[in-house]
């Protein structure tokens, strides 16, 4: 006797709807993309196709292990509990404390909703994640410009005419920071209605092999690109007027409105953004960058003259060395060519639970790291500077660690040296399904359960979809007696607490009547002035976690309590499949939370960057920059050991130019040297790439491997030539590309 099951596919940022098939012992048969699903209709991808192979991964870890010396012991959870405890009673400060955010916290209901009281429950700042090795430099571009990190507009892909994109690979990504099911589909329908494609990258990508034109750009110059297009738009006259109009510039005011019918004299720093974009002509910037001038003007002839236009830009502009710029000169053209909160342009989506959005003005840098004084940026340190946290002594020394969810010595710069870092730490705790390359150094691994036992919803995915759409996916298997991830998560804020909180604990309902009291107190809310007590008991939900989530829905602008539509839990419930909450709309008033009230062009952190750029503009490049490199197949290191998702095209090779290989004189296999370290890895000659570039796919680096597949498989860890010291400066974050490197033959000494 077999069921179908519907969920939402946890593995990457599409959200796709999938279809699963489970025999009588819940084992997944088979698994099909949901054809009912009004935003995935029916997409899927190799990663989605095996989520029952990795939900039932026999090197998953069933029960929480405590290591003694080089041994593990299975115990039971009250035992793992109370170890984690008399480690977190030992630390005397708790700036001592640091705690590091995995990336698939971002694809996991409890690690959006409990992630943040754990960190308040253990009273640190040391707050480090997979953000500052990916996406911070949008984040804050998008903080200082509109008010809020999560003030992030997307290209609106189902009516744009005209797409630029940088340094983003959606066909091998599904996307990112922008949540497209069937992202491909999406861009050869753009190109079916006539609209045009343009892909920048230093790779022919699949993307770019999809587009109308491929544009090869060194790695790490998108920022003078970008500043070139700026630069075109204001030297021709280009820039349209109603979108542009600065209140403190009286010749820049005009009554006219841009689509939405919004008022057009939103923007502040115009001037700013012009006086800066001088210093970066076409001419100059392509030198610099290796695209050629009359492209660059044409590009921005292109985007003035498209009828909608967006630009769209990702993980390969914000690890580089001025992402944080890259990010920022994104949103200004879409707000110089008329294209910012506009159909077809770049758009601000209205996801579900959305309510309660901060007004206080965006802050970068309200506290420092204690060794390298880097700002904070989203609350978060770099991951660049965790291991001088734990190496250096004094007072705050970093002596606990809390992993959640994350494999850092894979993924985060100069990964050895985090590795040596963890093994000096007193006392580690890790909340992981596996016994990886990070979790190893850990005293105490608490495994969350299997994907089909935990409830899943995309909080923070669905704020970047390019169609406003919700879907909730109850759990499909019983815990069979093992806690579920937010009962996890919930017990670790209780010990770092000191409350005595057991697996049903009361963390949820606290939460709940503080979102309840201020929503009654705010002016508008649609529950203002009404019962606390009445309200939570009308809430809906088989856990904690549930009644959040149905509370977050019914006061979300699409709620029940909101008095704007009729959205809850129960609502979800009864439509398994999602629902179409339409296509984006122009809402810039309700996003924008500056304090100025107005999308701010120039911040002054930003201006004071370009000086950094403009000073580099002259720089010769090296001769040689290592890039990354994303397969369809993964989705960083806890992929790798999925028998279907290994092999074939996703392996571990350098991809180098042959014209490269035939000037170096290299054979099947190099010596890639950094100034942090070296590897010898077997090449992969093709034309794809730029002579003078190299890539390596990252997440890898699994010798000796306790996870059996990613053993076989074990690939070499591109961050061991990473370097930490090097950071984009305004964000904090990491940068993998462009990074400075020699190539050598096997077996030739290279004197330093």
């Amino acid at each position: 006797m077999t069921s179908t099951v519907h969920r939402t596919c946890p593995l990457c940022e599409a959200v796709c709807g999938l279809t699963l098939t489970l025999d009588e012992g819940g084992h997944v048969t088979s698994v099909r993309g949901d054809k009912e699903d009004p935003f995935s209709k029916g997409f899927i991808c190799p990663k989605g196709a095996s989520l029952g192979r990795l939900d039932e991964d026999p090197d998953r870890l069933r029960k929480p292990l405590i290591r003694e010396g080089d041994l593990w012991r299975e115990v039971g959870w009250e035992e793992a509990f109370a170890a984690v405890k008399a480690g977190l009673d030992r630390v005397a400060d708790r700036r001592s404390v640091a705690v590091y955010l995995g990336n698939p916290n971002a694809h996991s209901m409890a690690g959006a909703l409990y992630g943040a009281p754990l960190i308040k429950a253990l009273g640190t700042r040391n707050v480090y994640s997979a953000s500052t090795a990916d996406q911070m430099p949008k984040h804050v571009a998008s903080g200082l410009m509109f008010g809020h990190p999560l003030a992030i507009p997307v290209p609106d892909l189902d009516r744009t005419d005209y797409l630029l994109m940088l340094g983003a690979n959606p066909l091998e990504s599904n996307g990112s920071l922008c949540t497209a099911p069937d992202f491909p589909g999406r861009l050869k329908a753009l190109r079916g209605r006539g609209g045009r494609l343009v892909v920048v990258d230093p790779r022919r990508t699949r993307t770019a092999a999809l587009a109308d034109e491929h544009v090869f750009v060194r790695p790490g110059t998108d920022a003078y690109l970008l500043f070139g297009i700026v630069h075109t738009l204001f030297a021709e006259d280009l820039v349209t007027p109603s979108a542009v109009m600065d209140p403190q510039r009286s010749e820049d005011i005009h009554h006219s409105t841009p689509s939405g019918g919004r008022p057009a004299n939103r923007v502040n720093g115009l001037d700013q953004v012009r006086k800066a974009a001088k210093h970066f002509p076409p001419e100059a910037v392509s030198r610099r960058t290796g695209v050629p001038a009359e492209v660059i003007v044409r590009l921005a002839r292109e985007l003035a003259a498209a009828p909608t236009a967006a630009v769209y830009a990702r993980i390969g502009t914000c690890t580089a060395e001025f992402g944080t710029l890259a990010q920022w000169l994104v949103d200004v053209l879409n707000v110089l060519t008329g294209n910012l909160d506009r159909p077809g342009g770049a758009m601000f989506p209205k996801p579900a639970t959305e309510f309660g959005m901060r007004r206080r003005p965006y802050q970068v840098g309200r506290w420092k790291s204690r060794v390298r004084g880097l700002p904070e940026a989203n609350g978060e340190l770099p991951v660049a500077t965790l291991a001088d946290e734990i190496e250096t002594p004094g007072e705050g020394q970093v002596t606990f660690l809390l992993t959640v969810a994350g494999n850092p010595v894979l993924s985060a710069p100069h990964g050895a040296r985090l590795d040596a870092a963890f093994g000096r730490l007193d006392f580690m705790v890790s909340v992981d399904p596996y016994l990886n390359e990070t979790t190893k150094h850990a005293n105490v691994i608490l495994p969350p359960p299997r994907v089909l036992q935990s409830g899943h919803y995309d909080f923070a995915l669905l704020g970047f979809a390019v169609r406003n759409y919700t879907r909730y996916s109850p759990p499909l298997l019983p815990l069979d007696g093992q806690p579920s991830e937010a009962q996890i998560l919930a017990r670790l804020a209780a010990i770092a607490s000191g409350i005595a909180l057991g697996l049903d604990g009361d963390l949820d309902a606290f939460v709940i009547d503080e979102m309840l009291r201020k929503a009654a107190e705010t002016p508008g809310s649609g529950i203002e002035g009404r019962d606390v007590a009445e309200l939570r008991d009308a809430l809906e939900g088989e856990t904690g976690g549930e009644r959040r989530l149905d509370l977050m829905l019914r006061l979300g602008p699409y709620g029940e309590w909101a008095g704007k539509g009729d959205l809850s839990l129960r609502k979800l419930l009864d439509n398994p499949h999602g629902l179409d909450l339409g296509a984006l709309e122009p809402r810039l008033d309700e996003v924008l939370k500056t304090a100025s009230g107005l999308v701010e062009l120039a911040p002054p952190q930003l201006i004071e960057d370009v000086e950094r750029l403009r000073g580099k503009l002259a720089e010769e490049p090296p001769e040689i920059v290592l890039i990354g490199r994303r397969h369809l197949r993964s989705n960083n290191s806890w992929l790798h050991n999925v028998g279907p998702l290994v092999g074939g095209s996703n392996t571990c090779t350098l991809q180098i130019n042959p014209a490269d290989v035939a000037r170096l004189g290299l054979g099947g296999e190099a010596v890639v040297r950094s100034a942090k370290g070296q590897l010898t890895v077997p090449l992969e000659p093709t034309d794809t790439i730029m002579p003078g570039v190299v890539s390596l796919p990252h997440g890898w680096g699994h010798a000796g491997s306790a996870q059996s597949v990613a053993a076989e498989h074990p690939g070499v860890s591109v961050n061991t030539l990473t370097d930490e010291s090097t950071i984009d400066v305004p964000s904090g974050n990491a940068v993998f590309n462009g990074v400075p490197v020699t190539i050598s033959p096997t077996g030739v000494i290279i004197a330093h």
